[in-house]
Formats: C-alpha cells, structure tokens, sequence
C-alpha cells in the first residue's frame, strides 16, 4: 500500500473531526433562544448572538455533548436565567468570567413558582413579585414584557465593554426594541381585553409572567414542570375540571409529547391551541421577541375567542 492509500484514511478523519466542531460565529451566546431574540434586537446590524441550546431541547434537563462545553468555553459572553432553570450549566458557568444569570439581574421581578397544584394554593403563591430563593422562583422570567426591558437595557450596557465601536448602534438598537415592544404590549392588551374568564388549560406552570402582566389566568395546570408528571389525583381532578369548564381551550407545547392532554380532553368539548414559550422556529433578527410574546398572545386569543 502507498503512503498516499495509508495516510488518507488519517486526514479524512481529521477533516471529519474540524467540520463536527461547531464554530462560534458571536462573542455572545445565550442559554435559550429567548434571550438570543432579545440579545439580537441590542446587536442588531452588529452580529448575530449564538444560542447554546439546539431548537426542541428543554433547558430543564439537557445534556451537554463536548462540542458544546467547547462553545461555552470560546464564548466571551454567556448570558443564562440561572440554575432554577439551567442546572445543567451552573457549576460550569460558575467558573466563567464571562457570564451572567439574568435572574440575578436588579430590577427583574421574579414570581414565585408555584409549590403545589392545590388550586387554593395556586392562588396563594402564584402571583407574589418578591425575590426568594432560586428554587422557588419562577425562571420563565423572559416573558414578562418588563422582564425583557431590564435585560434589554442590561445588554446594551454590557455589551459595550465587547463592541466599544458601536457603542452609538447599541443605545440605538435598544431604544428601537423598547418601542417596538411597547407597541406589542398595547396590542396584546387589546387582543386579549375580555377574554380572561375564558376556561383554557395549560400543559405546564410556564406561562405565569405573561398571564399575570395581561391578566389571563388557566383554570389548570397539567404538570408543575416538564419533569414532574402529574400523579393520578390531579389527573382525575383535571378531568374533572375539564368537563366542569364545557367548552374550553387547553394548550399543548411543541417540546412535549401531547399524549395527557389527549387522553385527558377525549370526548370532551376541548378547542386545541399550542404555546411555545421558546421561540423554536422564530426567525433571530431585531424583532425575533416580539413575534414570540405575539404568538404566545394571539394563539390564546385566537382559541378563546372561539369559546361562547
């Protein structure tokens, strides 16, 4: 055999190797894809943020290939909620000069999550705006509109320390986001005025930061998490509570198997509805969180206005 014929194997499996490396096109990255949408609006016409998380993957519990620990490692920005929700990545990120838990941000408004799916309860701890322990808080925390203008600031502030050429572009970039969802809330006020004693059911407790700041409120959980099924009891109840209600809407999510919703709402007069609180396949450009606030307020809009 050639030199050539033995030593072609080797540099096919190198090239192999160079291209299954993912390349960092951005000295930012992000967690989830929610807060790339809202770093994409501050780096609008500068560069496009990368995002860690692969589209459909749950931050509740992924786990992390090598070629993604290298990512993180390149990055000069890491920007994450916190290990409420991320704790794959929290004794990683602790040792990285570069990144930030926006949950530890001042100024966010945290909501406590909620401990149990008693709906007596669920009112008690569902609505408090008070900073707590991280394992009791809510980490949906990017769908609250207020939320966003806090970490939308923070980044642009933040940011010029990396782009201190832009730093003109990005106080531009974020007043333009400001406006632009301040336009989005007023509409989603609008689209949702009267329609909140509407019965609808979500899958998961994800969604509280948006209903609390539009005043829609589900009249059932299915599950406290993605991790945690509901035990028979609560199945019962929710079926109970399903046939209770008549007509209603009861809303699935993209990442998650729909199989208890189905079996739940069978032979029941349910309006099937689906909310993304990620943003799969939303474009990321400088408008990227506002479509995701919109669908999540139009595909509820949409269902329950359908309802007598």
């Amino acid at each position: 055999m050639s030199m050539r014929a033995r030593l072609l194997p080797a540099l096919l499996g190198s090239l192999l190797l160079l291209l299954s490396q993912p390349v960092l096109a951005s000295q930012v990255l992000t967690s989830i894809k929610p807060l790339q949408l809202i770093a994409a609006a501050i780096l609008d016409d500068i560069e496009e943020p990368a995002v860690l998380l692969p589209p459909g993957s749950s931050p509740h519990h992924h786990a992390l290939r090598p070629s993604e620990r290298r990512t993180l490692q390149q990055a000069t920005r890491v920007y994450w909620v916190g290990g409420s929700l991320e704790l794959f990545l929290e004794s990683l990120l602790s040792r990285h000069a570069g990144a930030q838990a926006l949950i530890d941000l001042p100024g966010v408004q945290l909501r406590t999550a909620l401990q149990s799916l008693n709906f007596q309860q669920e009112e008690a701890h569902g609505h408090a705006h008070h900073k707590h322990d991280h394992g009791l808080n809510d980490p949906h925390l990017w769908l609250s509109p207020d939320n966003a203008r806090v970490i939308a600031r923070w980044m642009a502030e933040d940011l010029q320390g990396i782009y201190p050429d832009q730093q003109q572009q990005l106080q531009a970039n974020l007043q333009a986001f400001l406006l632009r969802l301040d336009a989005e809330e007023v509409r989603l006020h609008q689209r949702l005025q009267g329609l909140g004693d509407k019965p609808w059911f979500v899958f998961h407790d994800g969604y509280g930061y948006f209903e609390d700041h539009f005043n829609v409120h589900p009249n059932g959980i299915f599950s406290l998490s993605d991790e945690v099924q509901p035990g028979a009891r609560h199945v019962n109840l929710l079926r109970q509570r399903l046939q209770q209600a008549g007509s209603s809407c009861v809303f699935s999510e993209p990442q998650f198997n729909p199989r208890l919703i189905d079996s739940l709402s069978k032979g029941l007069d349910v309006r099937r509805g689906e909310l993304d609180p990620l943003g799969v396949d939303i474009a990321v450009d400088a408008e990227g969180y506002l479509r995701l606030l919109g669908r999540i307020g139009d595909s509820l809009a949409d269902c329950l206005q359908t309802l007598p």
